[in-house]
């Protein structure tokens, strides 16, 4: 067991950074007298000392992390926190441990799903909280750790490969991951503060502003309204959503080197950004064009704003909603759900098998079509000017594959227990993919609480499996892994 020492130190230290962060809801708690209070000062002092106790007994192992190690404290990482960040709900709101632990699973995996109801009449501090787990859980918690880590002599390249998904995992983009890791935390940062300041001149309280910034930036969909953006019923905070709902979708690497080289030069040459902008926004003017045509609005113009607005955020995993979609004709929360299967690009906010992938799936099935015309002929996969390797189109096939059994199979675990079919995949769809709302009972004007304990706890792993992209939590799985 000296073995994983050193993970036991980091996640120690890690866990007493957390624990910081729940001072954030309880200073606001005792500022406004919401009664939350004791429900956070128990929880600090229980998170601190846990992970204080963890770091002194391992304190003495300062190596760096190896391969294993990334992948073994990421999975402790995303299953182990939760169950601190639920305690709060479990104290405060008398929830579950299945209900509080699956409401902390989707705010910290920015899934968005939520059990609860009454959002409007919970103590601010509790609804922050909420908003802050999307918030942390946007970025991820490694690459914070990463920025933090090495102050303590512990090296974090293995835990940002492990965590970091797509492209990013082997491309530096300073010289020091540790400088990386402030760097993308930095964009990050700013652009929630501009986002702050949109929603509060758009007609937000200040509140709200922060709230739902924390939602919009870690696309994650958390709100403190039961009617979601259906509260304020306006098109200027509904505009500056899609806008920062957008930015949030896009590579933080890309924006990343943007300001650091303070050129838009980068956003021309990622090979992401103009397929996820042409299949996002022509998939908005595609499903304003067919709602109108059904009739279900009288005008164009406002079939647009409510396709504008509900397409954006599902497309890109948010979650949010003006309006019941799930009224709409079938094919246009069926043709959304399609979308958050793969419109975000690598290194953003956003779920699903993201863009890079789907695109050299896509170019891959072209070159067979071509192939089997011309066997002899020579046609290389290329994304962004460069020849994709074949061990990185092999990876992307199994990956495809094995999100696909994962849906499946889920899927049908889900019908078996008692669900319809279209909530069962919904639900699955919107889980895996980190989205939030699917359809039927669980729809955007419901929640997950008319799930049961087992229908929850598959949701819950359908998250994590999704947050993880998969391939991190199932390494952990294997006996491989665990061989000396």
């Amino acid at each position: 067991m000296k073995r994983f020492y050193p993970v036991v130190r980091v996640f120690g230290v890690l866990l007493m950074c957390f624990a910081i962060a729940m001072l954030v809801p309880l200073i606001l708690s005792w500022a406004l007298h919401d009664g939350a209070e004791a429900a956070y000062d128990e929880v600090f002092l229980l998170t601190f000392s846990t992970g204080a106790g963890l770091w002194w007994a391992a304190r003495n192992e300062k190596h760096d992390l190896k391969v294993r190690d990334g992948f073994l404290m990421v999975v402790l990482v995303w299953t182990v926190l939760p169950v601190f960040a639920s305690l709060p709900l479990i104290l405060q709101l008398g929830m579950s441990f299945t209900d509080a632990y699956f409401e902390a699973m989707s705010g910290l995996t920015t899934t968005g799903s939520t059990v609860l109801t009454n959002l409007d009449t919970l103590p601010p501090s509790i609804n922050l909280w909420r908003g802050m787990m999307v918030w942390l859980g946007g970025m991820g918690l490694i690459v914070l750790a990463v920025a933090v880590l090495p102050l303590l002599g512990i090296g974090g390249r293995q835990m940002f490969k492990a965590e970091t998904p797509g492209p990013m995992k082997d491309t530096q983009l300073t010289p020091r991951m540790a400088e990386s890791a402030k760097g993308l935390w930095g964009v990050y940062g700013t652009v929630t503060l501009a986002c702050i300041l949109a929603y509060k001149v758009a007609g937000m309280s200040w509140f709200d502003a922060i709230m739902h910034s924390f939602s919009t930036m870690g696309l994650g969909g958390f709100s403190s309204h039961d009617a979601s953006f259906g509260f304020w019923n306006s098109p200027a905070i509904e505009a500056v959503s899609i806008v920062f709902m957008l930015l949030a979708g896009i590579n933080f690497a890309t924006h990343f080197l943007a300001v650091h080289g303070r050129t838009l030069r980068h956003y021309r040459h990622d090979p992401e950004i103009g397929w996820y902008l042409a299949v996002t926004l022509g998939s908005v003017f595609g499903i304003a064009l067919y709602l109108f045509a059904m009739g279900i609005y009288p005008g164009f113009g406002q079939a647009l704003r409510f396709a504008a607005f509900n397409v954006v955020s599902i497309a890109t995993t948010t979650g949010f909603a003006n309006t019941d979609y799930n009224l709409w004709p079938m094919f246009a929360p069926l043709w959304m759900l399609f979308l958050s299967s793969f419109a975000t690009s690598a290194g953003s906010t956003g779920g699903g098998i993201k863009m890079i992938r789907a695109i050299i799936l896509y170019k891959q099935v072209y070159r067979e079509l071509i192939r089997a015309m011309h066997p002899s002929i020579v046609w290389p996969v290329r994304v962004g000017g460069g020849v994709v390797p074949l061990n990185i189109l092999s990876a992307v096939l199994a990956f495809g594959f094995i999100y696909m059994c994962s849906i499946v199979s889920m899927t049908l675990l889900l019908s078996f227990s008692g669900l319809d079919v279209i909530t069962a995949f919904s639900a699955v769809v919107a889980s895996i993919n980190n989205t939030g709302p699917g359809l039927n009972q669980v729809g955007p004007a419901t929640t997950y609480e008319v799930l049961t304990d087992f229908q929850t706890w598959v949701c819950t792993f359908a998250m994590l499996l999704g947050r993880l992209e998969i391939f991190t939590l199932l390494v952990v799985l294997t006996p491989a892994f665990w061989r000396k």
